[in-house]
């Protein structure tokens, strides 16, 4: 899952510089950073837990942070969870 998880953020992270955005900062539900926290080691990004999100994240240029719409990119460790289970599921069948 980490390796999963390593290319979700890479992708989000590529996309907004991409767009000539700066990505640096992170808010992030505690279920998502329980999962991302050794990843997150080497991301450079200010990392912040918002409760809320749960196993969601936001990546975002903080300069723009609120102002543009295509300034973030929302993240979601919820299906590689389920599919972990299922996984976990069919090994035990």
């Amino acid at each position: 899952m980490k390796e999963e998880l390593y290319e979700l953020l890479k992708s989000a992270i590529e996309e907004l510089r991409e767009e000539g955005l700066n990505p640096d900062i992170m808010l992030a539900g505690p279920e998502f950073l329980k999962h991302a926290a050794e990843i997150l080691q080497n991301c450079q990004l200010a990392v912040y837990e918002i409760k809320e999100l749960n196993s969601d994240a936001v990546i975002a240029d903080s300069q723009y942070l609120g102002q543009l719409k295509r300034a973030s990119r929302r993240l979601s460790i919820e299906p590689l969870l389920k599919e972990r289970e299922m996984w976990d599921e069919i090994q035990r069948v």
